[in-house]
């Protein structure tokens, strides 16, 4: 019984955790369905720790369930990595070859020359799916090793010349 209430409720929180993501990155269909399984299986594991109560032990499966699968349900979205990422990244030097570069590896990227504490600094601003994420850092860092890097998520996309292949989720594919 402790093994089956831990079991249910890693992959129900696994399920919550994907589906809050899912539901956050704007796949409302996809959360809807993810939900309905989520259901299921939640009331079938609490039916089982409800009728057992006097045992300490389901009580204590459930809690080191629920913990697990916060972990799994977070791996199983950093493998999934839905959308996109918009990486800034400052070097110490102008160096114009560097977006060339990127572009050529198929990166949409906006640069311009900026001033840092030192002196002159080369800004670009690269939009890319989060799958290609780990990829185009080590391009980065390949390219130059000092250069400074910020990601974040973009909330919405509008205009440039990626609009219509990132709405349809075909970058990079």
């Amino acid at each position: 019984m402790i093994l089956i209430i831990f079991t249910i409720n890693i992959v129900y929180v696994s399920f919550f955790t994907v589906r809050m993501i899912m539901t956050l990155k704007g796949y409302r269909y996809i959360a809807a369905f993810v939900s309905m399984i989520e259901t299921v299986i939640y009331i079938v594991g609490l039916g089982l720790v409800l009728d057992n109560l006097g045992e300490i032990q389901n009580l204590i499966a459930y809690a080191l369930g629920y913990g697990s699968g916060v972990i799994i349900g977070s791996k199983i979205e950093e493998k999934l990595a839905l959308g996109y990422i918009t990486v800034n990244v400052i070097t110490s030097e102008i160096d114009h070859a560097l977006p060339k570069q990127l572009r050529d590896k198929g990166y949409g990227v906006t640069d311009w020359t900026a001033n840092g504490m030192e002196g002159g600094r080369h800004t670009m601003q690269i939009l890319t799916p989060r799958k290609m994420e780990l990829a185009l850092y080590a391009t980065i860092k390949e390219m130059d090793p000092k250069a400074f890097i910020i990601s974040y998520e973009p909330k919405a996309i509008h205009g440039g010349f990626w609009v219509k292949s990132v709405k349809r989720g075909k970058l990079f594919k």
